[in-house]
This record gives C-alpha cells, structure tokens and sequence, in this order.
C-alpha cells in the first residue's frame, strides 16, 4: 500500500491528474528498501521537475520521448556536474519506470530504454609535478650519480620506456652541442623511432659516457659485470623514489615527461605521439583529458 509521501511525491511539480498515482502505484509495487523506495522517488521527481521546466508542460508519462531522456543524461553530467555513476544509476532507475509504465499498458512505449549509460573515461596517466622532479633531480646531483643522471632524464626529457633504455646502444645515439637524438629500436612492437633530445638530456648521457665502464658491450648502461637489464634500470628509478618519498616507477617518469610536453605545447598530440612512439593517437590524448576537464568539457557542451 502506497504511503502518504509517495502518493504526494511530486507536490509542487506540475504533472498531469494521473502521474503520482502512478508514481505511488510503481513503488509500491516493487520490493524496495524504505531508503531506496525514497531515493528512486527523489530520481523520478527530479526527471519530473526538469521534464516540465525544459518543455514548459506539465509532466505527463505518456508525453515523455527518447530525446527528453537523453536531454536529462547530459543535464544531470554536464549542468548538474553529477558523476558518471550518479547519472547512470538514474537512467537505470528511469529505464525501470518507464519499463513498468509500458508493461502496465500506460504508454506506447518506453521511451529510456535505447539511452545508452554513460561510459567511463580512462583516468589520464599521472604524472610529477615540477616540485618533486626537481628534488629528484637535486638528489641525483647531490650524490654525483651520473648513470642515474642519465637514465632518468632519458624517461623525462625523451619519454623513454624503461625497455627503451635497457636497449639502447652506443650507435643509437647522436650527440652534439647544438643537437642531438636518440634511436629507441627495442621499443613496444620491435618499433624504431629517433626522439630528438634536449639540452639538459644531451649533457646528462654525455657526463655518463665520458665515465662509464670500458666493458666489451655496446649497451649505453652497464655495470661492472655487463649490460644493465630491466631490473636494473628499475631499481635506479625506485631508489630515488624511496629517498625523496615518492611511490616512483619508470612509466611515470615518461607520463610526466608527456604532461610537460602538452604543457608547454598545448594541443600537439602529434609530435608528442611521434615522440613516444604512440601508433594510435587516441593513447596520446589521454594525456589531455586533465586540460580538458579543467575547462569543463567545453566541446561536450555543444548541444542543439
């Protein structure tokens, strides 16, 4: 039997003499929690609401199109700010009235049922901030390890992956005082690309290589016993992730060289896919979803 508040639900909203009968009717005939019984109530009041306000009508069930449902979804995300799940579980909830609605006979149709649930955008990888590069960086100095020295900067000035590194050979390298470039052929999927390589790169491998070991190899990191391999290089990376306090690992040293990147060229997914030897530019744009958000999905905002 339905109760007092949800029989006078939608008090205050201009609807049509039968939707809060039918309202009550559907909460009551459906097995919800008393919390979720009220929560749902909310949702259809709130549809409600923007239904008569958007189409200056009163709010009637069997008025209630596709296009109405799809335009409360980008309200709820665009205008409302809600989160992805927030506006998916009302579309859910919306799908199941109006679900009820057709099988009951009181409309023709349902007008939810082909709006797609919003999709999850992937996170955009992390980066450092410039702070923590820094001391990083100041620590690498401090303790006059030019190896580290140079490996790190590879992943940040060339976004080197850590396999980039690990194969990179004498040969690869080009170095000089105006230019200079580094081949990466061991890269994701055997692909070969040359990254041009900044001033503060370039002089951090050459410091290394005026003192790396004489050992018979053409690997550019070695140790005394031979080629540095991935755990290596890692463990370089994570020793001065552990001195600084920071959870460090080489991928986020070339997510941060890619945030730089975009930084001080905004919008050039291009060079920076070339750069990190992206094959689908779509990977690349990742890197600018935090811009983008930060300026409110302003091409979203779009609508007719």
């Amino acid at each position: 039997m339905a109760k007092n508040w949800e029989v006078n639900l939608l008090d205050g909203v201009p609807v049509g003499p039968e939707e809060p009968a039918l309202v009550a009717a559907f909460l009551d005939q459906h097995d919800f929690a008393e919390g979720t019984r009220r929560l749902i109530g909310l949702d259809i009041k709130q549809f409600a609401r923007w239904f008569a306000e958007a189409n200056r009508e009163k709010f009637m069930v069997g008025r209630v199109t596709m296009r109405d449902v799809l335009d409360f979804r980008d309200h709820l995300r665009r205008e409302k700010g809600q989160a992805v799940a927030t506006v998916n579980r009302s579309l859910v909830l919306l799908r199941r009235f109006f679900g009820w609605l057709f099988e009951q006979g009181h409309i023709a149709a349902n007008p939810a049922k082909g709006v797609k649930q919003l999709k999850r955008q992937p996170l955009a990888p992390k980066g450092l901030d410039r702070a923590q590069v820094r001391r990083i960086l100041r620590e690498v100095e401090l303790r006059q390890d030019l190896r580290a020295n140079a490996a790190l900067s590879l992943m940040l000035y060339a976004g080197a992956r850590i396999s980039d590194v690990v194969g990179l050979e004498l040969h690869d390298l080009e170095l000089n005082e105006r230019s200079g470039s580094a081949t990466f052929r061991q890269g994701k999927g055997n692909k070969q690309r040359t990254v041009p390589l900044p001033l503060p790169c370039r002089k951090a491998v050459q410091a290394y290589l005026e003192v790396r070991p004489p050992i018979k190899s053409a690997a550019v990191f070695v140790g005394e016993r031979g080629p540095l391999g991935e755990r290596g290089i890692r463990a370089i990376v994570e020793k001065y992730g552990t001195i600084c306090g920071i959870d460090l690992h080489p991928h986020l040293l070339r997510h941060t060289m890619a945030h730089r990147f975009l930084e001080d060229n905004p919008g050039d997914l291009v060079s920076l896919a070339q750069i990190l030897g992206h094959s689908n530019i779509n990977t690349t744009a990742l890197y600018c979803q935090r811009t983008q958000n930060q300026l409110g999905e302003a091409s979203e905002k779009l609508n007719y």
